[in-house]
């Protein structure tokens, strides 16, 4: 009995923050409909600034925590200004959540140039000693963390019903057009909003900081958590996020004490999942919903970017000889070892393009097809001798088999629930392929994988290796070409631009998003399998989930819908740390920073902005989407 509440109670304390988290979360997207990614980053800049303040300058514990929850506040209110509310006007739903992602990759980016790569131990603010309670020991940093979450919990809730500023806020959630035309200055209340949760992610930061061991990274430890905690206990709900906090800090634990540490986090996984299928709304919230929208469609139409039949021949051709040529110029070493991943992370974001370039579709998980593949073929190789064009075909199969599977069960959610889902699923493949040590090599690695061959032809040296990617790389290519162009290319562009207007007009919505979803998977888990078999060795982190917000910002930055595109935002997220070495700690401060401006500034990516520079312009107006799908079904 004592052992339960014992556990409970780490539960409920580990709840708290979660709790805090999730609040922030909420409360942004009660008055936007954006779920905030960078909430996460704002709970480890808190902790990493009240450390810096406390630890290393030596200031009191509480004059240390007001100016770390100080900056954080000026600083999100900064980001907000310069980013989040501008683009809220002019970009989707979609966009503005992997432009959060951005956000806290940019925050990440920042702790790694500032604070270094070193893992922070901050001390407890009031000593070590423990305190007890009828036999249940509580870490004396319990009673900060309860006390802070009480305290922030009851301030929000009366914010929210007690004030003009909470009705006005309210009255931005309900519906942010007739708040404008009634005089609410939906901007300012909007950027209001984005600085309180970086306040209340400061505050959740810095009581967990003393039970935390604080890395660059952590940023994304919070964000997960939280968005789990919101999204079953309900998006959008005050006592939601808190009730849906404090359950899943205290399953967590249950977990851990009754079953393992090592798969507590993917049974909280598995339980968001199924709350995403079964109660999307959230299990502590009422069934209804609130009133519909139109910000919950708001879709912004850009046709695919098309060149004429003459000029696209000549810059594949000029494009496939100037790769061809690399090698030679640059001799083998390590940029050409550079070139060779650069061709397969864009086999996988290929994929990814198909999938959110054509068919309108945002995935988060674009990595964990990456890892089905990789360690399927780097198992069959290693440990069961199976010849690796098998194994690479065995991790086709399973790969495409759990993009069916996915897209079979998720086939109802849209927008931001579905890009969720697909985070949620590349979440639990990164636990499984950490926790299954027996099977994965887990933290440690899947070591001796063999190079790649086909028959008696082995590509042991990294000039083979680069012949054989670009040759894959130009077959795929030519046969997408095709594919996009087709019936069924054409279809999902109708999806992508109204998915209503494309079911009227006779199109199998559910059939087609399928299939690019299958599509999608195979392409990543080919360029998961070469990944692994060029290295000779696969750890989780390799295939991990921030993985899948590189290739977004390599798709982002070279331009959606474009194929060739996404070649050029690889090259640039990839080789230039390589070339400039120097620059290789700003690597993560610059793919946030690509992510985020490239959504803001140059929509159509460095490709499609080329092309539309070639292009004659237009005096007429784009179509309207019920227009432009029947013309796209022509």
């Amino acid at each position: 009995m004592a052992q339960a509440a014992q556990i409970i109670l780490g539960g409920l304390l580990q709840g708290s923050v979660f709790a805090l988290v999730a609040l922030g979360l909420s409360l942004v997207y009660r008055v936007t409909g954006i779920i905030n990614l960078a909430q996460g980053g704002f709970c480890l800049l808190g902790a990493l600034v009240y450390d810096s303040f406390a630890v290393q300058l030596g200031w009191p514990v509480p004059a240390a925590a007001i100016a770390a929850a100080a900056a954080t506040t000026m600083f999100g209110l900064a980001l907000g200004a310069a980013s989040f509310v501008p683009a809220l006007a002019r970009l989707p739903n979609s966009s503005m959540l992997m432009l959060s992602a951005g956000l806290l990759t940019v925050i990440e980016g920042l702790a790694l140039i500032l604070w270094g790569s070193q893992p922070y131990a901050v001390p407890p603010f009031s000593g070590e000693r423990p305190l007890a309670f009828f036999g249940v020991r509580m870490p004396s940093q319990g009673l900060w963390i309860a006390a802070a979450a009480a305290l922030v919990i009851v301030a929000t809730w009366w914010l929210l019903a007690r004030t003009a500023t909470g009705k006005a806020l309210a009255a931005c959630a309900e519906n942010p057009l007739a708040a404008r035309i009634l005089g609410v200055d939906v901007a300012r209340l909007t950027l209001f909003s984005f600085g309180l949760t970086a306040f209340i992610g400061a505050v959740g930061g810095i009581v967990a900081a003393p039970i935390l061991s604080l890395q660059f990274d952590a940023g994304h430890f919070f964000t997960n958590t939280g968005f789990i905690a919101v999204a079953i206990g309900g998006m959008g709900s005050f006592a939601g996020a808190i009730a849906g906090g404090l359950f899943l800090g205290v399953a967590e634990q249950l977990a851990a004490g009754y079953i393992s540490s090592l798969f507590s986090n993917a049974l909280a996984l598995g339980l968001l999942l199924l709350t995403l299928l079964w109660r999307p709304q959230g299990l502590f919230v009422p069934g209804r919903r609130r009133r519909h929208d139109v910000r919950d469609e708001q879709r912004l139409y850009r046709a695919i970017l098309r060149v004429d039949g003459r000029g696209a021949a000549l810059a594949a051709v000029a494009a496939l000889a100037l790769l061809a040529a690399l090698p030679a110029l640059l001799g083998e070493g390590g940029v050409q070892s550079s070139l060779t991943i650069t061709l397969i992370l864009f086999i996988a974001v290929l994929g990814l393009d198909v999938l959110m370039g054509f068919a309108g579709q945002v995935s988060l998980g674009q990595a964990a097809f990456m890892a089905i593949g990789a360690y399927t073929a780097g198992i069959l190789a290693t440990r069961y001798g199976m010849p690796p064009l098998l194994g690479t075909l065995a991790g086709l199969a399973l790969s495409i088999l759990c993009a069916l599977v996915l897209a079979l069960v998720t086939m109802r959610l849209r927008g931001a629930y579905l890009a969720l889902a697909t985070l949620t699923f590349g979440l639990l493949v990164d636990q499984l392929a950490v926790g299954l040590t027996g099977i994965t090599g887990g933290p440690s690695g899947l070591v001796g994988i063999p190079s790649f061959a086909i028959g008696p032809w082995t590509f042991a040296t990294p000039s083979a290796m680069y012949a054989l990617v670009l040759a894959v790389i130009v077959a795929l290519v030519l046969a997408l070409a095709g594919a996009m162009r087709s019936s069924f290319g054409r279809a999902l562009q109708a999806i992508r631009t109204d998915q209503t207007a494309a079911a009227a007009l006779g199109i199998d919505v559910a059939r087609h998003k399928m299939a690019a979803f299958a599509l999608s998977a195979a392409l990543a888990s080919l360029a998961g399998s070469l990944y692994a078999f060029d290295f000779h060795f696969l750890s989780p982190e390799m295939v991990a989930t921030p993985r899948s917000f590189e290739m977004i910002a390599m798709l982002v930055l070279g331009g959606e819908g474009t194929l060739l595109g996404g070649l050029l935002g690889a090259a640039v997220v990839t080789l230039l740390p390589t070339v400039f070495q120097p620059l290789a700690d700003y690597k993560i401060l610059a793919e946030g920073a690509i992510l985020m401006l490239a959504f803001q500034y140059l929509p159509a990516g460095l490709l499609g902005s080329f092309v539309r520079l070639l292009e004659p312009r237009r005096g007429r107006r784009a179509p309207a989407a019920g227009d432009a799908v029947k013309a796209l079904l022509r």
